[in-house]
């Protein structure tokens, strides 16, 4: 396993502009394995490849990178920054020993950050923080470093810091110069951090003084995987200032796939499940995780794979999960950005890309023993999609093919979400945010030629009624031949708030023969599920049906469906109808500094703010009850009020009746509607 040492694996992870594209670059040329470095301006980087990335000049999904160093190979995955597109960027962390979050020297610590530390620490990643633009002018970086530790904890510490427009070590060098801070002294913390993890180095250090960095290899892996120790580097990428010496840091000091914390598998056992160990080990039967899907014009799906245990050989039969049909590998390469780089076999520890098999899917494990079906990772923490859009296809009949196409784009994005509401009868796709729709409608017209029209959700409205009521109507129609006739009465009643439907059979003497009871109940539930009063479904209501008439020859089952769903909307209309509106349970996690505002945007909008809870430093939960209605471009909102620091979640808590303006407004436009 001596091929497993000379492995490295790290996700360049952080908000949008830090610099992750630029620093990547930097990484490959200085390596060796691209001849000069492009530019995000330019469109000429390797990552981001895609028209639509180079036309808005950020990356919008996970590239795969690699290049070899001092006997090294390092895949590198760059992600996408913008909070909207966490479904790329945080899976990542899935198939990598190293999480290297990048934060822009000028704009500090911002969301994805957060985020991508908040995971990889649950994750066990080992945790590394990159400075960047640390050349640009008006910035504080004593302020910012004790801004990280201050929110990510004392173990995040200085292995390099600037001097005179370049950095200086502080690990393997215990004196030198530099632009702030003692060099001498943020050796001695690195030191004594790392020894912290092993008695034996502990009482060494108190006997000595000091230990060499070179003899600290393994405390320092120790450290790393326990989250003891969080190195800090400071970087330009622009000018390349600090990427030599952050290959350095790949080379000798971040993990090898032995050295990081074990990937989290589990096996389903029922509802249960227990942590399974894997063995890091090319000679093992093979277990690989699947972290991302991608769609290729001419090879189909791809899947990107992390392989944990085994060997995956080209040709090799594979089942993918608990599929019980093994599927063969006939397409097995890595990825230089876009470029394909045919390979014959992936080893544990690599990663690699294969191609044209219809069965992949994100987070699906490939293994070759039956007895792994219910092996899976544990599952990985996701923004909640609730910012959404109602699609159509602007070409009548092409809803089949719309469905498809944005079936095969969700694949690629865990926080997008498709749902066909059988309320409303719309088409509708849920993501993170603003950006997050607006490209994937851009994705539509520019990768398939979809021209789609767009508007926000209808919100699920119900009707429902205050008082007891009655109503009846006969139906009667006659047409040269056997004619219908059916006469209905019916009661209806309130039922308590989430009583949902009830029917009733009150009809005594045979006055309507209980063979056309059913068709009754059938045009009461036919009008219930249309609505009454404004096109919504009706609910928490009691029918009872008690009398009616039939005529031995002309009543038929359509003739007493027709009454009933008249003789029900007849009473609806003298029960005191209303509608209710779903109320949701609100979840804002935001920054101290806009608590105010957040609580006042809710209350402005029929809200109210039921309680707040500390998040993390610097960062508050705000609950809330607030109409759905009213939360429609509330991401919009969030993102004005808290510079686009600001997420949340939704889940429905009840219903309640609208105001009645507004009652009153849907009401009419539902008549305009009927008219029309």
């Amino acid at each position: 396993m001596a091929n497993l040492t000379r492995i490295r694996t790290l996700a360049l992870i952080g908000a949008a502009g830090s610099g992750k594209t630029t620093l990547a670059e930097q990484l490959l040329h200085a390596a060796g394995a691209i001849p000069q470095v492009g530019t995000v301006e330019k469109g000429n980087t390797v990552s981001d490849y895609d028209p639509l990335e180079k036309r808005m000049q950020h990356s919008l999904s996970s590239s795969l990178l690699l290049f070899d160093h001092a006997g090294l190979r390092v895949y590198l995955i760059d992600t996408p920054g913008a909070p909207d597109f966490s479904g790329h960027s945080l899976p990542a962390l899935e198939a990598v020993e190293t999480a290297v979050v990048v934060i822009d020297a000028q704009r500090g610590i911002e969301l994805m950050a957060q985020r991508a530390m908040d995971t990889a620490l649950a994750r066990g990643r080992d945790r590394v923080i990159v400075i960047n633009r640390i050349d640009a002018p008006g910035i504080d970086l004593p302020a910012l470093l004790e801004q990280i530790q201050t929110t990510f904890g004392r173990e995040c510490l200085p292995l390099n810091l600037p001097n005179a427009g370049g950095v200086q070590d502080c690990f393997f060098a215990c004196s030198g110069a530099s632009d702030f801070g003692s060099v001498a002294e943020s050796h001695r913390a690195l030191v004594e951090q790392v020894v912290e993890v092993d008695p034996d180095f502990v009482e060494r250090y108190l006997n000595e003084g000091d230990v060499p960095a070179s003899e600290l290899h393994a405390p320092l892996e120790q450290a790393l995987r326990e989250g003891h120790l969080v190195p800090i580097l400071f970087t330009a990428a622009k000018s390349g200032v600090g990427v030599p010496e952050l290959l350095s840091c790949i080379e000798k000091l971040l993990p090898n796939p032995l050295e990081a914390n074990p990937p989290a598998f589990e096996r389903s056992e029922g509802e249960t499940s227990v942590a399974v160990e894997v063995r890091i080990d090319p000679n093992e039967h093979v277990l690989a995780h699947v972290f991302a899907v991608r769609s290729d014009p001419f090879l189909g799906k791809l899947g990107l794979v992390r392989v944990h245990q085994g060997t995956l050989s080209r040709n090799m039969q594979l089942y993918v999960g608990h599929a019980r049909k093994p599927v063969r590998v006939a397409h097995l390469f890595t990825l230089q950005g876009k470029t394909q780089l045919p390979i014959d076999a992936a080893t544990a520890g690599e990663i690699c890309v294969v191609a044209k098999l219809d069965e992949l899917h994100t987070d699906a494990v490939l293994h070759d023993a039956a007895e792994d079906a219910h092996l899976h990772l544990a599952s990985l923490k996701l923004p909640t999609p609730v910012h959404g859009l109602a699609i159509a296809p602007a070409r009548h009949g092409d809803e089949q093919r719309l469905w498809d196409v944005l079936h095969r784009l969700v694949e690629e994005d865990p926080c997008l979400l498709l749902e066909q509401s059988t309320q409303t009868g719309q088409m509708l796709v849920y993501g993170l945010g603003d950006l997050h729709l607006r490209v994937l409608l851009e994705r539509l017209r520019e990768a398939y030629r979809f021209e789609v029209l767009t508007e926000p959700p209808r919100i699920a409205y119900r009707e429902t009624i205050s008082t007891a009521a009655e109503g009846n109507h006969r139906h009667k129609k006659q047409t040269g031949g056997a004619g219908q006739f059916g006469e209905v009465y019916l009661r209806v009643e309130p039922l308590p708030r989430g009583g949902g439907f009830e029917f009733i059979n009150a009809v005594k003497g045979g006055v309507i023969p209980s063979a056309l009871i059913p068709a009754v109940e059938k045009g009461v539930r036919e009008a219930c599920a249309q609505g009454v009063i404004a096109g919504y479904p009706l609910v928490d209501i009691k029918v009872s049906v008690y009398d009616g008439k039939y005529h031995s020859v002309d009543s038929k089952e359509v003739a007493f469906v027709t009454a009933a769903r008249k003789a029900l909307q007849a009473a609806v209309r003298d029960a005191r109808p209303t509608l209710l509106e779903p109320i949701v349970q609100v979840d804002v996690l935001t920054p101290e500094h806009s608590v105010g505002d957040v609580s006042g945007d809710l209350a402005s909008h029929r809200g109210q703010v039921t309680g707040t809870r500390a998040a993390m430093p610097g960062q508050l939960r705000v609950q809330g009850l607030a109409p759905l209605a009213e939360l429609v471009n509330f991401q919009t909102r969030l993102n004005a009020l808290t510079s686009g620091q600001a997420s949340y979640t939704l889940s429905l808590s009840h219903h309640e009746p609208v105001p009645p303006n507004l009652q009153q407004q849907l009401v009419s436009a539902y008549r305009s509607h009927e008219d029309e």
